[in-house]
This record gives C-alpha cells, sequence and structure tokens, in this order.
C-alpha cells in the first residue's frame, strides 16, 4: 500500500544487488529519491552492474575518508524525511542533524552500526561518535538484529528497525531448480569429485583470508573434495597448481553461476563474509567459515550463520578440516534445506522493504 511519505536517500552508489529494495520503496512512498556521492563511472570500475536510471548525482568533495556533499538537493520541499548514512566521517550529515530545528526534515540513519574492521571491540563499547549520530537522529535503519538489539539497550524509546539485509533476486534463487541432476551438472563442468566446496566473492579485500582456503585445498583429499572458484581481484592465489580446483573467474552469466552453486554442496569463505552468505543459502548451500576474531574479520551478515543448523563455524584449520573430511552427505544436504527456508521465511526483500517503511 503506498504511503504519503516523501524521501530522499543517499547512498555511495546504487549496486545491482539493492535495486530491488530501492523499486519497491518507490512504489510504497509518494516520493523515494536515491542520491549517490560517487560517480556512475568509479562504482562500474569496481565492478558493480548498475543502472544509473532514477538515480541523482548529488555534488560533493572527498579527503581522506571524510565526505562533504552538497545538502541543498536534499532540503527540497518535495521531501519530509532524509534517509542519511549512519557514518561519523559525512561532515554534511552532522549539519543536518544539528539544524533539525531549521529545516524540519525527520532524519532517519542507515548503517551497519559498528565497524566491522573493529567489531570484537565495538560490540563491547559503541563508537561515541555513531552514538551522538543516532542520539540526534529520529530514527535508525541497522541491517542486522545483532546490532539493533545493542543499540536498543543504549536508545530504548528509539525508532529503529533491524532491516535484515538482503539482495535483489533473492526469492527467485530460492525457488530455482535446475533442469540437470547434480551428476549431470558435475559431468557438463568436468568435475569429478565426489564433494564440492564453492566460493563466490571478489578477491579485493585483505580479509578474505584466502591463506585458509588454499590451506583447505592442500590438506582435503583431492580426489574426493573438489574446489569451484567464482570471483576476481587483486588478491586472487594462484590456483593452477591444483587438479581439483575449477576456477571460472568472474562469472557473469546468472545459468552458469546457478548450476555451479547447484552442483556444490558447501559454500566455502574463510573470512569476510557477507552478503554473498545470502546468495548461497537462497541456493540450499550450507556457510562454511571460521569464528570471528582479531584474525579472521566477518561482515554483520555473519550472524545469520547458525552452527550445526545452517552453516559450521570453525576454530581452527584442523578442525575444519577434520570436520569436512568426515561430513556425511546427508548432514550437508539438511543444512542445505535449512539455510535455504531461513532465507526464504526471513530474508526476502519484500520485507526488507517493509521493515525499512515501518518506523517512516
Amino acid at each position: 500500500m503506498k504511503t504519503n511519505k516523501r524521501i530522499a536517500i543517499l547512498q555511495p552508489e546504487v549496486p545491482h544487488y539493492r535495486e530491488e529494495f530501492f523499486n519497491l520503496l518507490r512504489q510504497q512512498c509518494e516520493t523515494s529519491d536515491v542520491y549517490v556521492y560517487n560517480s556512475f563511472k568509479s562504482t562500474k570500475q569496481q565492478g558493480f552492474n548498475i543502472d544509473t536510471k532514477g538515480l541523482k548525482y548529488i555534488p560533493n568533495k572527498q579527503l581522506k575518508g571524510f565526505l562533504f556533499y552538497n545538502p541543498f538537493p536534499l532540503l527540497s520541499k518535495k521531501y519530509d524525511t532524509l534517509v542519511l548514512m549512519l557514518h561519523f566521517a559525512h561532515l554534511t550529515t552532522w549539519l543536518l542533524l544539528l539544524t533539525k530545528f531549521i529545516h524540519r526534515k525527520k532524519i532517519i540513519l542507515w548503517g551497519q552500526g559498528i565497524s566491522v574492521k573493529r567489531y570484537l571491540k565495538e560490540e563491547k563499547k559503541p563508537d561515541w561518535k555513531l552514538k551522538a549520530q543516532i542520539a540526534l537522529a529520529d530514527g535508525v535503519w541497522l541491517y542486522m538484529q545483532k546490532e539493533l538489539e545493542q543499540w536498543k539497550q543504549i536508545f530504548p524509546q528509539k525508532q529503529m528497525v533491524a532491516l535484515n539485509n538482503t539482495l535483489t533476486g533473492v526469492s527467485e534463487m530460492c525457488n530455482y531448480v535446475p533442469e540437470l541432476s547434480k551428476e549431470e551438472l558435475k559431468k557438463k563442468y568436468g568435475i569429478t569429485q565426489e564433494v564440492v566446496l564453492i566460493f563466490c566473492a571478489r578477491f579485493e579485500s585483505n580479509y578474505r583470508r584466502t591463506d585458509l582456503l588454499v590451506e583447505a585445498i592442500k590438506r582435503l583429499d583431492k580426489n574426493r573434495f573438489g574446489f569451484v572458484i567464482i570471483g576476481q581481484g587483486k588478491n586472487k592465489p594462484d590456483f593452477f597448481t591444483f587438479d581439483n580446483v575449477y576456477d571460472f573467474g568472474a562469472v557473469y552469466d546468472t545459468a552458469i553461476k546457478r548450476e555451479l552453486f547447484s552442483l556444490s554442496d558447501i559454500y566455502f569463505q574463510p573470512g569476510w563474509v557477507g552478503l554473498s552468505i545470502v546468495e548461497a543459502m537462497a541456493y540450499g548451500k550450507p556457510i562454511f567459515t571460521f569464528v570471528r576474531s582479531e584474525e579472521t574479520k566477518q561482515c554483520v551478515e555473519y550472524s545469520y550463520i547458525q552452527s550445526e543448523y545452517n552453516g559450521m563455524l570453525f576454530e581452527t584449520i584442523e578442525e575444519c578440516v577434520g570436520y569436512i573430511s568426515h561430513i556425511e552427505k546427508e548432514k550437508l544436504a539438511d543444512m542445505g534445506q535449512n539455510a535455504r527456508h531461513f532465507v526464504n521465511n526471513n530474508l526476502s526483500v519484500e520485507q526488507m522493504a517493509n521493515h525499512a517503511i515501518s518506523i517512516l
């Protein structure tokens, strides 16, 4: 049902996985405009497949991580609510928060609510700068329930909601059924191993823990375990020396990507797991990764993983290799089904949009 809300949203860019969410907001609001401060050219250079139609570029200056954007487009009379980023280095956001008594706009702040690089520290003691921003705001959109519960203890009366971060097309992923059987798909792609682990993420971040990925490949029986690799990036290891690694590079053909997920048994990403695990769970794959620590950093979506239910969290590479070596395929199938059910029940884009609308 359409509301009379008239909102302006600020983001760095709108990658392809966020388009459905913004389209649903447009359908439910009288006005819903999205402003971006990164150029369309730079966004495409990052590897995002973006549709620029309907996006508005906001003039800005960026220096050493700080951002000053032109506030005046957002102060138009056609907006009653501004959805700005929960980011302490956005100087204009501070200005708009401190001058609410002048411009009379309602301000919602949207973000993770925690630094994933300093997670272990900030889950004990939240960042004072984010605390100050939230205190000034009218409401907060947080990505995940775990961080919502943390901030609710500090601001019990503040309007806040966890969006349950998800991605475009996730419902179609949950409903996907391949035309070929798993064995037929393996034969099609020349994969001979009994159990297949798939990794699908860009090799750009230093926090992926590719060292643990390579170590698992070395230690697991190469005749029984195969690895499908999807992704490119400057930190990508050389997989050509491994006979049981099937490196597909960057895959832009959705049909191929879906078949590769379908023939696989486990989604394995040792570190820095984020939205990629939602895609994997939607395809019915359990998530295997390592426990968050100072050495192995994880994004906020990590809290979707329930060990022994829809995935596994390992302390050491020895524990990981030992568990995988003795896992029964029936157990993997059960965890995969649980993963798909979890996404189907909790992570639709419609649910994410409805959560966002609920505090506007």
